[in-house]
């Protein structure tokens, strides 16, 4: 459990413990909101979507996400949110010399340019069954236009499945396990199409290993109900859509 940092009250001044809550990130590790200490907390008047969220950095892969922003709460009836260290920025890469390898242009053909689509509307997760429908929508917004839920889940865990593409959508609160990756893959195969995988939770690293050497996109869902790509596969879906 994480340490407890005092907050004091900008209402009655009274200072209050408040311990920092902890999410999983999607790579498996338990990250923890950095409180900013001897930060000034602020009092929540107005809630807005916007200041509801905070950008913070895993320690342990170095992804940036978005993670519900810290509140806490005072026995006078004060809510207020508790500020976190500003995520630090990655140096720029230093720009290859001038006919080095990395800055000639790349041999063979050249690789297709991105798909251009419309920004992603998301389906805030409120519920499992909010999962598999922003899982669903988001495979629509990918080109893959007749998604459709599975009537009845079956062991080989397809949530969704449509032309060309089969998915799972994990949302329980446990990292996805290698044997749901594997099955979900085989599943794939047996229909010749892409196989999907979205979580809630993140991956087991033996999963997402796995994932990586079948070359199956691996997405993480948010609150938010907007998918990540977890690995390179996944970011060559979003790049190539259902064209791939």
């Amino acid at each position: 459990m994480a340490d407890s940092v005092p907050v004091r009250c900008p209402t009655c001044r009274r200072e209050n413990a408040f311990t920092p809550p902890t999410f999983p990130c999607a790579c498996g590790a338990p990250l923890t909101m950095p409180v900013l200490r001897g930060g000034i907390p602020v009092e929540i008047l107005h809630r807005t979507w916007q200041s509801s969220w905070v950008e913070v950095r895993c320690d342990t892969c170095g992804r940036l996400d978005e993670w519900p922003a810290p509140e806490s709460g005072c026995v006078c009836g004060t809510v207020v949110r508790v500020p976190v260290v500003p995520a630090p920025t990655p140096p720029p890469p230093n720009p290859p010399a001038p006919g080095s390898p990395a800055s000639a242009p790349p041999a063979g053909p050249h690789r297709r340019p991105p798909v251009l689509r419309p920004a992603f509307r998301p389906v805030t997760i409120r519920t499992a069954g909010d999962c598999v429908t922003a899982a669903a929508q988001y495979l629509k917004w990918l080109g893959f236009t007749d998604i459709a839920r599975v009537p009845e889940r079956t062991a080989s865990g397809v949530d969704l499945r449509g032309t060309g593409v089969v998915a799972q959508v994990d949302p329980t609160t446990r990292a996805t396990k290698l044997r749901e990756v594997e099955c979900l893959w085989l599943n794939a195969l047996n229909d010749s199409a892409v196989a999907v995988c979205f979580s809630l939770a993140g991956y087991s690293r033996d999963a997402r290993s796995r994932a990586d050497e079948l070359h199956l996109p691996l997405f993480v869902m948010d609150l938010t109900g907007t998918p990540q790509p977890v690995n390179d596969p996944a970011d060559e879906l979003i790049r190539d859509g259902a064209g791939q």
